[in-house]
């Protein structure tokens, strides 16, 4: 399973209403997660290394989009605090 990351084009945090998602806010810790929903989040702030059970890891950061799908396993290691807009599907 693969996730999503990359920076939104100019307007689409406006046009798509992301700055009104929920927002969710976590310190430097590191953690496994399972994803029961896909995910799309917009980071505002930190710096994060998700790796996954098979291998592979993306760092993203402020100003980052990035969704994760449904059923991903996976391990977020939070370098620098995280501030986020998310939203499921």
């Amino acid at each position: 399973m693969e996730f999503e990351v990359r920076k939104p084009d100019p307007g689409e945090i406006e046009e798509r209403g992301i700055d009104q998602w929920p927002v969710w806010e976590k310190e430097v810790s590191r953690f496994p997660w399972i994803y029961g929903e896909t995910e799309e989040c917009y980071l505002l702030s930190g710096r994060v290394v998700v790796s996954t059970d098979d291998g592979k890891s993306v760092e993203f950061g402020a100003g980052d989009i990035v969704r994760f799908p449904a059923g991903l396993r996976c391990r977020w290691d939070i370098k620098e605090a995280v501030k986020k807009h998310y939203r499921f599907k």
